[in-house]
């Protein structure tokens, strides 16, 4: 799931490569996700993600979530951002990815996936959200893993609060 580069030191990475490796590790972290391993994902996951929602409220959110949008049919990058501040998050070098991507139910969703910088060469999802250009249709992230939204046609029921 997360890319390892391995070997590769802070420093060995160049503009531009900082997103590279950061969206190599969103993509095979979403893979996972796709492929209904929500558990896989969440031990995937950065431990700022891991500490902020459980297992099983993580595997319960995305049932409610991403069940309802149906099957991935297609998904582009969108664009790639370095930050290292982010609101609600630990200092930290962050790599802001969105994706445009069409699921079988609901086409023309946004996907923002958040790797963060663990070690010299590790990138892992700390944030992860799904929403329409319209609003929000979900989110599970490192301070808030759930909320009650609308958007669109139906409204999604998260778990938890914060």
């Amino acid at each position: 799931m997360v890319s390892f580069v391995g070997g590769l030191t802070r420093s060995a990475f160049p503009a531009g490569d900082k997103e590279k490796a950061a969206t190599d590790a969103a993509t095979q972290w979403l893979a996972l996700v796709d492929s209904g391993q929500y558990a896989k994902s969440w031990f995937q996951a950065a431990s700022v993600f891991r500490n902020a929602i459980s297992k099983e409220q993580r595997k319960n959110a995305l049932d409610s979530t991403r069940a309802p949008l149906g099957k991935m049919v297609s998904r582009r990058l969108k664009s790639a951002t370095c930050s290292t501040k982010l609101p609600n998050a630990p200092a930290g070098e962050y790599v802001v990815i969105d994706y445009e991507t069409s699921f079988e139910n609901v086409p023309g969703m946004i996907e923002t996936v958040t790797p963060m910088l663990k070690t010299s060469s590790q990138w892992k999802v700390s944030g992860y959200y799904v929403r329409r250009a319209s609003g929000w249709v979900a989110e599970i992230r490192t301070r808030c893993s759930c909320t009650v939204r609308q958007a669109g046609t139906f409204s999604i029921r998260m778990i938890g609060s914060s």
